[in-house]
This record gives structure tokens, C-alpha cells and sequence, in this order.
């Protein structure tokens, strides 16, 4: 089984990590001794993550850097991370934890909104993987990539996210199989809801239908998730589902008519409230 035995010493990248479950995921890291590297679009929110993060570190003398990038430029990924390889050394461990949800009925989806969040979900998590595969070859390294419960349930305003996040599933299920020769450990961490400051740009404009349909899933903290994860890293699991998420994706795979039945419903009501 690939598994990360231990944290401490290893080398962390995490892409998205100036915010929620990303920085959660860095600020535990950091306690656990690994030297952590962080990568997001905002320089300020990067700063100020990286000084969250440095409070948290287990001893002096452990690397804590960032970079900035937007893993939706395809032409910034593999410079970017060849000058992080250069300068903070190669990864043990990859986390792409970048996202964004923004639902909405389909028929005001955009086009440049479902381009975005190909490219940000499916694109950008590719480019990076591309990137620094042949660094994590060496190293017997590991690989997760942040995706959600949206990512096995096609859930009511979330066409175009769910479809970038259905990609990065298969992407990863398929990586896992293709690089298990390789010793490179694969795992998707699938959470419900968080409480993250993404969530907060998510409800601005929810459909009520949405709102109803992910109510039942529940609300965890960054916090819960990014220990989820580490937990889940430790045992070598491929599908980590923090909360409800195990009990909805074995539902899912199983009695897909439950789930179904239960959306439906909860649509029908909203509905008919007007």
C-alpha cells in the first residue's frame, strides 16, 4: 500500500493554498515538520497565509515559501514550477487544492464561466501534475487532488462545476492505476460543503433549488477536512470522503435511486413554494 508513513521532513506542495482547505492542509503540515511551499493567483492572500503558516511550524529552520500562480495559464505552470523545483527543492507530496464554485441554472451558465472552470479543475490541475510528475518519480512521491462531493453526484445548479469536477475524478482514478508501478501514492479528497471563503462567493447567488438539494449534506470546518486528509494520506486511501461524503458516495455507487429520489424530491418542494 502507498502511504505517507510520516510528514516530517518532506516537502509539500500545495496549489490553492492561501485559503481554505489549502491552508488548513498547510498550517497541520507545517506542526507535522514538512516544509511547505504555497502557490495561489493573489500575492497578498499569499503573504498573509504564509504567516498563518509559520506560526503553526513544528521548529525553527523549516522552509516555508510561496508563489504565485494561475494554473489556468497554461504557458505560467511548468516555469513556475521548475523555478519552485530550483529554489525550494523537489515535492514528496502535491496537493492541488485550487477551486471555485459558482452555481447557477443552467441556462445562465456562461460560456467563459464553464471554460473557466475546466481550465481551473480539469486544465490547470493537469498542467501541474505534468509538471512535476518526473520530480515525484524520483522521490516516490504522492499526489492528491482536491475534488468534491459534486465530483460523483451530478448535483441542481452545478453543470459546469460538476463536469470539471467529474474530469478530475476520472483524471485521478486513471492516474492512480498508471503511476501505482511508478510507487507514487494517489488519493482524491471529496468533502460535502466547507466553510471556506469560497463558500461564502458560492451562496451569494445559489439557487434556491441548490441551497435545498446541499443543505442535507452538511457544513464541516477547513480544519476537519485538512485532518481528514492527513488521516486518510496515512492509511494510503484512495477516495477520501470527510463527513457525510463516504456515506453519500457509497450511496451513489449502490442505490443511485436513493440519491436521486431524495434531489427530487427536495426540488419538488422548493418549487412548489414558488
Amino acid at each position: 500500500m502507498l502511504r505517507v508513513r510520516d510528514f516530517d521532513g518532506k516537502n509539500v506542495y500545495i496549489v490553492g493554498g492561501s485559503s481554505g482547505i489549502g491552508l488548513a492542509t498547510a498550517e497541520l503540515l507545517a506542526q507535522e515538520g514538512s516544509s511547505v511551499i504555497i502557490f495561489a493567483r493573489g500575492m497578498r492572500r499569499l503573504e498573509e497565509a504564509l504567516e498563518k503558516i509559520s506560526a503553526r511550524r513544528k521548529r525553527e529552520g523549516q522552509r516555508l515559501a510561496l508563489k504565485q500562480l494561475d494554473i489556468t495559464v497554461h504557458e505560467e505552470v511548468a516555469g513556475i514550477m521548475t523555478e519552485a523545483v530550483e529554489e525550494f527543492g523537489p515535492p514528496d507530496i502535491l496537493i492541488n487544492s485550487a477551486g471555485r464554485a459558482l452555481p447557477e441554472y443552467f441556462e445562465n451558465v456562461s460560456y467563459e464561466q464553464f471554460d473557466e472552470s475546466m481550465r481551473l479543475h480539469a486544465y490547470g490541475n493537469w498542467d501541474v501534475i505534468k509538471a512535476l510528475l518526473p520530480e515525484l518519480k524520483k522521490r516516490d512521491g504522492y499526489i492528491v487532488n482536491v475534488c468534491s462531493v459534486v465530483g460523483f453526484i451530478g448535483v441542481f445548479g452545478y453543470t459546469d462545476y460538476c463536469a470539471s469536477k467529474f474530469a478530475l475524478f476520472g483524471l485521478t482514478e486513471a492516474l492512480k492505476s498508471e503511476l501505482k508501478p511508478d510507487r507514487i501514492g494517489v488519493s482524491i479528497l471529496c468533502p460535502p460543503d466547507t466553510d471556506t471563503p469560497g463558500f461564502e462567493v458560492e451562496n451569494r447567488n445559489k439557487p434556491p433549488e441548490t441551497q435545498a438539494v446541499s443543505e442535507g449534506a452538511g457544513l464541516m470546518e477547513p480544519e476537519e477536512v485538512a485532518r481528514a486528509l492527513i488521516k486518510g494520506m496515512r492509511k494510503g486511501k484512495f477516495f477520501i470522503g470527510p463527513g457525510s461524503a463516504r456515506s453519500l458516495y457509497l450511496l451513489k455507487r449502490y442505490m443511485p435511486f436513493v440519491v436521486n429520489l431524495v434531489m427530487d424530491r427536495e426540488i419538488r418542494m422548493v418549487r412548489k413554494k414558488g
